[in-house]
């Protein structure tokens, strides 16, 4: 809150937007939610700092996973507790391609996770772009354009039903989590899919 109010909030709005893709547990949503509050008529501007940032922030992220595993990556996993979910990343990247960035780019699955196992099993850097950029956009700018269009009567809605909101949220996540690994698993239940039981990085 601190930050959102402060003379260079888009500055800060950045810096975290960036970090967050690649190391920093904390996601920048909070701050874009409270500057777009403070002023609706910028919410775009915000969304779109916040994902070209978070992009680039990814691309950070990909280049440690790509040139720095062994020095700087495998310790980054596990100081974020991520150390046992990257050989499962690492499995549905391979399997699902663009399909598994954009997925963690667009809800809350930890996005740093993905980008630092795609640049380390090498996955196409265009295509790691497109679908980063995607993912991102959605959450950003869906943020955004709703605060630009709607202005101070979205702020009174949020304000009165944000309980409510955080409910639908949750359950939509949750939701397209399950759709996810149905889809990645076909016939099989989600747990017992090849990549739930993920061990090994090399595929």
């Amino acid at each position: 809150m601190d930050k959102a109010a402060h003379p260079y909030a888009v500055w800060w709005l950045a810096f975290f937007s960036f970090i967050e893709s690649s190391f920093f547990p904390i996601p920048p949503h909070p701050l874009l939610g409270l500057m777009c509050l403070a002023e609706p008529k910028k919410a775009i501007k915000f969304a779109a700092v916040a994902t070209v940032s978070s992009v680039l922030g990814g691309l950070f992220g990909y280049g440690i996973g790509y040139f720095l595993y062994e020095a700087v990556g495998a310790w980054l996993l596990g100081l974020l507790g991520l150390t046992e979910s990257f050989p499962i990343a690492a499995c549905y990247i391979r399997e699902q391609g663009a399909m598994a960035v954009f997925f963690a780019a667009g809800t809350p699955v930890p996005f740093k996770l993905m980008t630092i196992t795609a640049g380390f099993i090498e996955m196409n850097l265009l295509t790691f772009t497109l679908a980063a950029v995607a993912g991102r956009a959605l959450i950003f700018m869906v943020v955004g354009v709703l605060f630009q269009v709607f202005g101070a009567p979205i702020k009174r809605i949020i304000d009165k039903y944000l309980g409510w909101l955080t409910s639908l949220f949750v359950v939509l996540v949750v939701g397209g989590f399950i759709v996810f690994t149905q889809l990645a698993g076909g016939e099989e239940e989600p747990d017992n899919h090849v990549c739930a039981q993920a061990v090994d990085v090399r595929g």
